[in-house]
């Protein structure tokens, strides 16, 4: 059987609050444990004001403290945004508190505006260019450490945290396959590229330490419900969250509409559909149709699904549609 994962942004709700946002992740995340999905990771993103994770390393140890057997990680953690010893020292603490449990997936983008990351980064310019060399540092933070060492991750050396390369280009996933990495594609919303990064990570894949063979995973936005009109009209709080943000107004996730017509320009209309190519909306049965074509055209590992609902009721609900359906899939290889 094909693991399935929870990508979750913490959106908050128009009308809602960040603490509720909070408790919805660590709601939904109980809920994905107990369905068996096998992952729970949360983004790194900053100056959104319908996002709740932008201290990511925080919402992962609140979401942690909440569950008890399902892994919680980054999906991922903007290291240009930091340094990578902050990053070992914090992975270090929720690996101590989380044996076992803690992910750290790793990004190149800031996750924001470039004011914002300027402001982040405090005049450090873009250091994107430093990604490789930032991740292998951080690969040494988490090495047992050894006499005489000048720097070490306190917490951190030693810890068992595996590290994920993210990636929506095919720079990630040449770097993922060069340090023998597993890799995670955000076809969620970059859709552009999935099946060539795909193809370079397992074709250069260089085995490792960690990894002995390729690994890869794809996230993509999945909405269920018992109906295909239900679950077309759950999606139209993230086809007005997305029009919103291309227009430079992001805010809370909006209510579901009955139709988006009047709401988007053709133009906006046509980037929303191709941004969300990848995605399966639908019934049970469209949604399976769905799933099981992805599974065999990517052929990943792994496969992340995603789901800005503003209903939490009805959100529960499509997690639990499509854990259904991963058992039903079990014989799809991946």
């Amino acid at each position: 059987m094909v693991p399935f994962s929870v990508l979750d942004l913490s959106n908050i709700i128009q009308g809602g609050t960040v603490a509720e946002a909070l408790q919805r992740s660590r709601e939904l995340a109980r809920h994905a444990e107990t369905l068996g999905y096998r992952r729970f990771w949360l983004a790194e993103h900053h100056n959104m004001t319908g996002i709740a994770s932008a201290a990511t390393s925080l919402v992962i140890a609140h979401v942690a403290a909440g569950t008890s057997t399902i892994r919680v990680g980054s999906g991922g953690i903007m290291l240009p945004n930091h340094s990578p010893l902050v990053i070992a020292e914090q992975f270090g603490t929720l690996a101590a508190l989380f044996p076992g449990r803690i992910d750290l997936g790793l990004g190149r983008a800031p996750g924001t505006d470039q004011p914002t990351a300027r402001a982040l980064r405090r005049g450090a310019g873009d250091t994107s260019d430093r990604f490789p060399q930032d991740v292998i540092e951080l690969q040494s933070y988490f090495q047992p450490a050894v006499p005489g060492q000048v720097v070490q991750a306190v917490p951190g050396a030693g810890c068992d945290v595996p590290i994920w390369l993210l990636g929506s280009s095919l720079f990630g996933a040449q770097l993922a396959a060069t340090l023998g990495l597993p890799y995670a594609f955000a076809s969620h919303f970059a859709p552009d590229h999935l099946e060539q990064a795909l193809a370079i990570y397992r074709h250069h894949f260089q085995p490792s330490a960690v990894l002995a063979k390729p690994y890869a995973m794809a996230a993509i936005g999945v909405v269920a419900a018992e109906t295909d009109a239900a679950a077309a009209r759950l999606a139209t709080s993230l086809q007005q969250s997305f029009v919103l943000l291309r227009r430079g107004t992001p805010g809370p996730l909006p209510p579901p509409v009955e139709s988006m017509d009047g709401r988007w320009t053709p133009l906006e209309k046509a980037g929303v559909e191709h941004a969300f190519s990848e995605a399966v909306v639908g019934s049970p049965a469209t949604v399976r149709r769905g799933l099981e074509a992805f599974l065999r055209r990517t052929q990943v590992n792994e496969l992340m699904v995603t789901a800005a609902i503003h209903d939490q009721a009805a959100r529960l609900r499509s997690f639990e549609i499509v854990a259904q359906i991963r058992n039903q899939l079990s014989s799809v290889p991946g």
